[in-house]
């Protein structure tokens, strides 16, 4: 078994970083997998769907819920991703005797815990001002704590090796552990969300004779107005039964702090467990830089400003996976643990893609690989967009297009990491400092505009298509898709763009590292 996992991790019995750190590692991310999931994934629909922000009649001042919600997780998201390189500062000041990222696990865990635990407290009133307040005042304090550990738990790929290979390898596994955490959170609540509150919903035999009774009215509308009948019987038939509306809020409120309360308690001593069985060997020992002059080591790395600029412009290509895609499966699918097949359906190209990342890697290189891939990702999505959803044949498309996606996604979850990985290097070739904690602040930035993006597409879609959480009535289902794949269409291809202008290849890595060994033999 030692065998195996030094041929898996590239390591060296006895020499340098051993299988042992490296699947500490990996526990921590499946951890922090679940804690950010839960936020990430279900805070909205808990502010839209519990708490009933997303209803038609709900205000927030002079603005409707559901814009105040996305509004909120798109401010809030960005304000903390350019935290990021705040917190990276921080790291690179940070001296310990366990080093400058590892502290971070230990110190981190439970506040981390409790900050997630406190955003789903139940006690919150459905529709009220206040309520939208303290869960943004929560959700903002989160944001921030969780930065705190972060940023440092990326940066530490760095410091436990400076060969790019077994880098490579060690975030390979540490990015499937983190697809799995993920991928649990993801499957499993909307599974436990929609049989809890199934006892309050209509069932297919009631739509079907209300579809019955109010035939002639379908038929009219499906004439008059263009629209498929599908959604002609959404216009008559919402999701929640009229007469038990705030019991189904109140019943996904407690499911939902329950849920969180359940990830934070697994969570939390994965994080203690990475922090005791990982070793730092390549920080930097002089005087720690100030925030300023780690500003100016980040734009002395153009390499990792290219992957930045892409990161952002990638921002919506995988929207589907977030808010948006629980709201088309609850709302137009009629069925919320059909989300988790929506994101079940990626995981198989995914998990290809990710074990196949050191072959891409070492037969195309990481820069054409990450190219190609996204720009397949594009062509896909551009044929999902015109082909639509609404007949069976269609969703067979739809599911063959969402497992092809999942090659894009398993590449750059892995790939990102591993290129800014490249760039630390880069940028101690090039001034002598390494700057782990600035330049993997900046992966945490890119992952953070993600979610808001998603986030507000998602809820921002759910607003234009008509949805009214209170009795899942939908107005227009296919305005939900299209807003949902066409901006995956565009991010896809423009995220490839920056790359074309990327230089640090594989080999030219190696030398870079040779050459500052030589500088400091010398």
């Amino acid at each position: 078994m030692n065998n195996f996992l030094h041929k898996l991790f590239g390591t060296t019995p006895g020499k340098g970083v051993q299988p042992k750190e490296a699947i500490a590692y990996s526990v921590t991310g499946i951890g922090q997998n679940f804690i950010c999931t839960i936020i990430g994934s279900y805070l909205t629909v808990f502010m839209t769907d519990a708490l009933l922000f997303g209803a038609k009649d709900t205000k927030i001042g002079i603005i409707d819920g559901a814009l105040a919600v996305a509004i909120l997780m798109l401010v809030t998201r960005v304000f903390d991703a350019f935290n990021d390189p705040i917190m990276g500062s921080v790291v690179d000041k940070t001296r310990t005797k366990w080093g400058k990222c590892r502290p971070y696990l230990k110190w981190m865990a439970i506040p981390i815990g409790i900050c997630t635990i406190l955003c789903f407290l139940p006690v919150f009133t459905a529709k009220t001002v206040w309520s939208f307040a303290v869960i943004s005042i929560l959700y903002v304090i989160w944001s921030v704590v969780y930065t705190v550990a972060d940023v440092p738990y990326w940066g530490l790929s760095t410091c436990l090796t400076n060969d790019t290979t077994v880098r490579g390898n060690i975030l390979t596994v540490a990015r499937l552990a983190c697809t799995v955490g993920a991928g649990i959170v993801t499957i499993g609540v909307p599974i436990l969300t929609d049989a809890i509150t199934s006892k309050y919903k209509y069932t297919a035999d009631m739509t079907e004779q209300i579809a019955v009774e109010k035939a002639s009215e379908i038929a009219e509308l499906v004439t008059k107005q263009g629209i498929s009948a599908e959604e002609a019987i959404n216009s008559f038939v919402g999701t929640v039964m009229p007469d038990f509306t705030m019991a189904n809020a109140d019943t996904l409120k407690w499911t939902y702090f329950i849920c969180a309360v359940a990830f934070v308690i697994i969570a939390m001593p994965m994080f203690f467990y990475g922090f005791k069985n990982t070793k730092e060997r390549f920080t930097a020992e002089d005087e720690a830089p100030s925030f300023i002059h780690n500003l100016k080591l980040l734009f002395k790395n153009k390499e990792l400003l290219l992957i930045v600029l892409s990161g952002i412009l990638g921002g919506a290509r995988m929207v589907y996976t977030y808010t948006g895609g629980l709201y088309f499966a609850k709302y137009v699918l009629k069925n919320e643990g059909l989300y988790g097949i929506i994101t079940m359906l990626v995981i198989p190209g995914g998990l290809v893609a990710s074990l196949l990342v050191p072959f891409l890697t070492k037969k195309f290189t990481k820069k054409y690989t990450y190219i190609f891939v996204h720009i397949f990702g594009g062509i896909v999505m551009a044929v999902m967009y015109f082909v639509g959803y609404d007949a069976p044949w269609k969703l067979v498309v739809a599911a063959i297009g969402l497992i092809l996606l999942g090659i894009p996604q398993g590449v750059n979850n892995i790939m990102t990491y591993a290129m800014i990985g490249d760039t630390v290097d880069y940028l101690e070739w090039k001034t002598g400092e390494r700057g782990e904690g600035i330049c993997f602040a900046m992966q945490t930035l890119i992952n953070k505009i993600g979610m808001a993006v998603g986030a507000f597409i998602g809820v921002i879609s759910m607003y234009v298509a008509g949805i009214n959480p209170e009795t899942g009535y939908v107005d227009s289902p296919g305005t939900l898709w299209n807003m949902l794949i066409l901006s995956g269409v565009i991010s896809m291809f423009a995220c490839a763009v920056p790359m074309f202008f990327y230089t640090v290849t594989e080999k030219r890595q190696r030398e870079m590292v040779a050459e500052i060994a030589a500088r400091k033999s010398k």
